[in-house]
């Protein structure tokens, strides 16, 4: 029972992976360490293509957004080793945050909406090493460290928004000025750690994994430093069996996004010169995430699940290069497996929450996921 249900819990990835905690694409790697096995390698990749639009808000200029969200595909990959009885160790490789922001043109004085022709993108690579001591038949710990690096580039266009040379002479109110800024990867080390109980005999587990914040350091265009907090988070993992051939599992996930916001130094009012107080981008508030699944084991090869995401809808004002606040997922998977290989596919609808920007307002939108996930013992 233990082995076909992490093959099927390896797919709640998929549930809300478009949305969940505003960047977030990837969680705790920590459960790779439970697998059964001397050697296992894992390979992951899901696909999502979310669809997150809006209208401008009463008083605000411009005409609606388009679909601000790119579709974009997320990949992972993982080995761990049994070393002995005890120690069991792990490598993972994935892509923990991400964004793709597209506005639609024109520019808002030629028709378009207010940060037509926008764009971000957030890139990050996560190596992670971790290793887990048995410390009875029901007790474990693990722990490791991370080396995470995060990578970006931005375009606002908006009327009167923007970065110009010291130089430079302001046009004047009424146009549309733009603000644009590249960062190439920093790199920092994180740390994370853990501890599990089980009872084999019914397939059950409860673990609990904590993972640290790491400050990664940038530039403006002007040379002034900046920071990037992407923050600690908790992770409760359980799992259980309920009747024969079935397994009910799911997580809650703790992360402290509040701390999260990009503000260069040099994004400033491009009519004015007055600096702009508001980040280019944000996080409200600390974000939990939900996930509940039951699995079932249909004979000795094949097995299904279907997992629920949930994350709250806070009703705060989200930045402009977000349009969203919380979801509800709703993901089927299916996993052939053998004594040496498994293959596990999952399908994932988004129900998206509604959101409100400074200018926008983005309502009855969703999200389409697809995962494939292939696994091999030796």
């Amino acid at each position: 029972m233990k082995k076909y249900a992490l093959a099927a819990t390896g797919l709640t990835l998929l549930a809300g992976a478009a949305q969940a905690g505003g960047i977030e694409r990837r969680g705790d790697a920590s459960q790779l360490l439970f697998e059964e096995g001397k050697n296992y390698v894992e390979f992951s990749v899901t696909s999502v293509d979310p669809d997150v639009s809006g209208v401008a808000r009463p008083g605000a200029p411009g005409a609606p957004t388009g679909d601000i969200q790119d579709r974009y595909q997320n990949f992972g990959l993982g080995y761990k080793h049994q070393l002995n009885d005890k120690v069991s160790l792990a490598f993972v490789i994935d892509e923990p945050v991400g964004a793709d922001v597209t506005y639609d043109g024109p520019t808002t004085f030629g028709g378009g909406s207010f940060f037509g022709t926008s764009t971000a993108s957030v890139e990050s690579v996560r190596y992670t090493g971790m290793a887990k001591y048995k410390a009875t038949d029901r007790f474990s710990v693990y722990g490791g460290l991370s080396y995470v690096g995060l990578s970006g580039s931005i375009l606002v266009v908006s009327p009167g928004t923007g970065g110009l040379p010291p130089t430079a002479t302001p046009p004047g109110p009424g146009t549309t000025g733009s603000y644009s800024l590249s960062v190439s990867k920093d790199f920092q080390v994180g740390y994370m750690f853990g501890a599990a109980y089980e009872i084999p005999d019914i397939a059950l587990r409860v673990a609990l994994t904590y993972e640290s914040e790491t400050e990664h350091e940038f530039s403006d265009n002007t040379g002034a430093p900046f920071e990037v907090k992407l923050p600690e988070s908790w992770t409760l993992h359980a799992q259980s069996g309920i009747a024969k051939d079935t397994l009910l599992f799911g997580s809650v996930r703790w992360r402290e996004w509040s701390e999260f916001q990009v503000a260069p130094q040099d994004f400033f009012n491009f009519a004015t010169g007055v600096p702009v107080t508001t980040p280019i981008a944000f996080g409200t508030e600390d974000v939990y995430t939900y996930r509940l699944g039951i699995g079932r084991r249909f004979n000795e090869n094949w097995s299904g699940a279907f997992i629920l995401g949930y994350e709250e809808q806070t009703g705060n004002q989200v930045g402009n290069l977000e349009g969203t606040d919380g979801f509800m997922s709703y993901t089927v998977a299916l996993t052939h497996e053998t004594e040496t290989w498994e293959v596990t596919g999952g399908l994932s609808y988004i129900d998206i929450g509604n959101a409100q920007t400074s200018v926008a307002s983005f309502r009855n939108n969703d999200g389409i996921a697809f995962g494939l996930k292939l696994g091999l013992r030796f």
